[in-house]
């Protein structure tokens, strides 16, 4: 028996496929989001399901979650991005009692049960600080790709000290910085640095080891060092980080199937 997790997410769209019986992920896919959501989802879950040689009527409950599940009408249910995170956490890292998830368009603090509940979480959704969005307006400032940030920063010798957070005002000092001859990747180390202090006093949760990052902003380089030096803790990256919660998903899709 076949289930599927589709996370429609603020920039990209992940499905996993996962075998009901045993929790083994079977295939996986990942593309941008647009406009037409639902159709972009079932094309994805086509192509994955073509190329491991499965068909739609093998599938037997499918989940959607993220940001636009309300949108995912061939779901036989929507759950909670907090609640798919935790379980494709539990499920891959067992025994995280942090989870830092930095998305697109917002980031989350999600602290974990010993059984891999979730006890509390923290969420910023209002503002793009610390988030996928602000990081590609910065590496489009410093004329790179977003995942060059990492070795940029890497290649500092000090980190830049940025005290403004909102992108608009973040964007007019990173100009003013770059003016005044600061070094490109001064500025990518402030900006790392500046991110993960804020996640990390988001709300005053405190984080508990172990803390795992995950979400899209996890493939930058250089974010689980600067989250370890701002939290004291290491930090370690999810396995495939951006798609833990499509793999919750598709687990709380196979609680349905096994009632």
């Amino acid at each position: 028996m076949i289930c599927a997790g589709i996370d429609a997410g603020s920039r990209t769209i992940k499905v996993v496929l996962l075998d009901a019986a045993t929790l083994q992920p079977l295939g996986s896919g990942v593309v941008d989001q647009g406009v037409e959501q639902e159709a972009l989802a079932a094309r994805l879950l086509a192509e994955v399901l073509e190329a491991n040689g499965l068909s739609r009527g093998e599938v037997a409950a499918i989940v959607g979650t993220g940001y636009g599940r309300k949108l995912l009408h061939a779901a036989d249910a929507q759950i909670t991005e907090i609640t798919c995170q935790a379980a494709g956490i539990r499920h891959c890292m067992p025994g995280t009692r942090t989870v830092v998830d930095i998305g697109g368009q917002d980031s989350k603090l999600l602290r974990l049960k010993p059984d891999g509940r979730v006890s509390d979480f923290a969420m910023n959704d209002r503002c793009a600080a610390g988030t996928g969005r602000f990081l590609e307006m910065v590496a489009a400032q410093l004329g790179v790709r977003i995942v060059e940030l990492g070795e940029m920063a890497a290649r500092s010798r000090r980190a830049a000290r940025i005290s403004n957070m909102c992108v608009v005002f973040a964007e007019t000092e990173i100009v003013g910085l770059l003016a005044q001859g600061c070094p490109a990747e001064a500025i990518a180390a402030g900006i790392q640095a500046a991110i993960a202090l804020r996640v990390g006093a988001m709300d005053g949760m405190k984080p508990s080891p172990p803390v795992v990052l995950t979400g899209g902003v996890a493939l930058v380089p250089g974010m689980a060092a600067a989250l370890s030096a701002a939290f004291g803790h290491p930090v370690a990256v999810a396995p495939h980080p951006q798609l833990t919660c499509a793999l919750g998903a598709a687990i709380m899709a196979a609680k349905r199937c096994r009632g």
